[in-house]
């Protein structure tokens, strides 16, 4: 293993919510590459999903499984915690990266753009964190939440989507409290590290980054980096939400 070659997740099991694409795909190919052995979540995106685990198995023999769950359903976290045991039988790390993203402007908001939203970045990362509590138990294991700068920092026009990170940041303290000393609980909040999937027009990108004191895009590597720290160098860090931002949390609105 060669010095720029992370270490610490050998032996180790981590799974990842929404781990096909995006900075979820970027945590899993740095957990592999610390030695663990990753199970991608998806949901729609079963072709990538499998792709990256064929990648990742090419390089080590039985390292990744691709594993399908809809977390809009309210049984999917007991049956991705089945999946987990069927693979394995041990988890040591839960990424909750999954979310659902879009505009909620408020005086238009149904019912059903509230329950996505809620059930999405809130409730199902809530009871898979629950459904998979006694295989972290075993293990001594951390619970990762992928939250956003707008947790803490609102954002026009996506009402919803703030209320549901900022559960989930409360949710990290409340679990960090409740699962202490056998579990530990962080979240890592992401400024502009990708922009949406369904486009940010240019105004809106240079007005992000007009916040942001870096005045740059941050980059998947920097999320990943992070995971991989806290999961392996971190064991006296639990209940912190820690922004990966470019300084942007420090500014206004």
């Amino acid at each position: 293993m060669n010095q720029s070659t992370p270490a610490g997740l050998e032996k180790k099991t981590v799974l990842v919510t929404g781990g096909a694409r995006r900075i979820g795909a970027s945590i899993v190919r740095e957990c592999h590459r610390a030695g663990a052995r990753v199970l991608v979540h998806y949901r729609n995106s079963r072709e990538q999903a499998q792709h990256l685990a064929r990648e990742l198995n090419a390089d080590r023999a039985d390292s990744a499984v691709a594993i399908h769950a809809d977390l809009q359903d309210p049984l999917a976290p007991a049956e991705l915690a089945a999946k987990v045991r069927e693979h394995g039988g041990r988890l040591d790390v839960l990424v909750n990266n999954a979310a659902d993203f879009f505009a909620t402007p408020f005086g238009s908001v149904g019912e059903d753009d509230w329950d996505r939203l809620i059930d999405g970045n809130l409730r199902a990362p809530f009871f898979l964190s629950q459904a998979v509590l006694p295989l972290l138990q075993e293990s001594g294991g951390l619970i990762l939440n992928i939250l956003d700068i707008h947790a803490g920092k609102p954002l026009a026009g996506y009402s919803v989507y703030c209320i549901a990170k900022a559960g989930l940041s409360m949710l990290t303290r409340s679990l960090a409290l409740d699962l202490a000393p056998e579990v530990r609980v962080n979240g890592i909040a992401p400024g502009a590290i990708l922009w949406p999937a369904q486009g940010f027009s240019a105004e809106q990108k240079n007005a992000v980054l007009a916040q942001t004191p870096m005045g740059r895009t941050g980059d998947v590597g920097d999320i990943a980096s992070l995971a991989v720290f806290l999961a392996t160098r971190a064991g006296y860090i639990t209940g912190q939400v820690i922004a990966v931002d470019g300084g942007r949390s420090l500014t206004t609105p």
